[in-house]
């Protein structure tokens, strides 16, 4: 199958630091390569692929110290990106965009047969008029949870997210802290993670980014944390080193205070046999088993609680579970059932016959 993958501009694919859509991009395009596929890449020039690359911006635009005005340059790159993937369409048989919406209004009516990875929160006005709009387009959620704001969308499927298992760095022998990765943000809650870590008595080390829109957040409601006993903060990590941050972990707290779309991070700690303590928010009661990969807790006391208990977990289960569940091989199989029965689906209205057994 001759497929593209259209990834956001913002960072590069795979990310050099946090990013977990150009993540799974990067994931999933290497699986599909694997499989036999020719796929093709539209990306940041700085991506690294075996898939063939088509650079849509010189590099990552975060990364760009240039960009003097990031929106506005956010949306023209993005809209050029369009023009440039509606004009070589027909090079491919299906097409798979990550962006979230510039699409929509080039390709609601392609007759290459396409569909859209919704990676982020849904509750959102503006974007549910963009949806709205453009019903009819086939999109893919990351979580069924994730669907609650838009249940009328075109839902073709739900795919949670999956991760090479040569990633994990199993069997490491500290355990010796309690450990939060991802953004310092208020609806990751990084000041109840470390909350968490002083009532239960653990040391806790915060590896995570600070993009521009939190700093100020960071300055006033998480710096002066940092100064308490047993805190300590590693600021923004890259692949190899944030997989050997997670496996000598005791466990992953994500005491999220937000309707997670799916979080990447949870899946991570699970490669590497690190149990996960998270808030019941969003996708968390979907991706933990309770008792079984972590525990789902509602309050800080629960989850001081679930510290204590995290002995009772057996980490060999957690890999188990991994591999069962979150491989980017059971990944790849999804998405590739889905362009085969979207390509179906078009082939159908092409020669006006109706076909069944088609994504649900």
């Amino acid at each position: 199958m001759r497929i593209a993958q259209v990834a956001p501009l913002t960072e590069s694919v795979p990310p050099q630091g946090y990013g977990g859509t150009e993540r799974v991009v990067s994931y999933l395009t290497e699986e599909l390569v694997k499989l036999g596929h020719s796929v093709t890449l539209y990306a940041s020039g700085d991506s690294v692929t075996s898939a063939e690359l088509r650079a849509c911006s010189q590099r990552a635009l975060r990364l760009d110290p240039g960009i003097a005005d990031p929106v506005r340059i956010y949306h023209e790159s993005h809209e050029r990106m369009m023009r440039r993937v509606k004009a070589e369409a027909a090079e491919f048989d299906f097409i798979h965009f990550h962006i979230g919406w510039h699409e929509f209004p080039y390709f609601i009516a392609s007759t290459t047969p396409c569909v859209s990875t919704m990676h982020g929160r849904l509750d959102v006005p503006n974007f549910q008029k963009r949806l709205a709009q453009y019903r009819g387009f086939p999109l893919i959620s990351i979580s069924d949870d994730q669907r609650r704001p838009v249940p009328d969308a075109n839902w073709v499927a739900t795919i949670y997210h999956g991760q090479p298992d040569t990633l994990t760095v199993p069997g490491a022998a500290e355990r010796g802290y309690l450990a939060f990765l991802g953004r310092i943000s208020p609806e990751k809650r990084p000041d109840l993670a470390i909350q968490i870590a002083q009532k239960a008595g653990w040391p806790i080390r915060i590896a995570a980014k600070v993009d521009p829109v939190d700093k100020v957040y960071f300055e006033t409601m998480i710096r002066p944390l940092l100064s308490l006993p047993g805190v300590e903060y590693i600021g923004e990590v890259g692949e190899a080193d944030k997989m050997r941050f997670l496996a000598g972990a005791h466990a992953l707290l994500f005491p999220i205070d937000w309707p997670e779309p799916f979080g990447l991070v949870m899946i991570e700690a699970m490669a590497c046999g690190t149990p996960v303590i998270a808030f019941r928010r969003g996708s968390v009661p979907e991706v933990i088993e309770n008792g079984v990969t972590g525990f789902v807790v509602a309050t800080v006391d629960e989850a001081v609680q679930a510290v204590s208990r995290i002995g009772l977990l057996n980490r060999q289960t957690l890999r188990s579970v991994f591999r069962r569940r979150f491989s980017v091989m059971r990944m790849a199989a999804d998405h590739v059932r889905v362009y085969e029965s979207l390509i179906a689906r078009q082939l159908a209205r092409t020669e006006g016959y109706q076909t069944t057994d088609l994504v649900p």
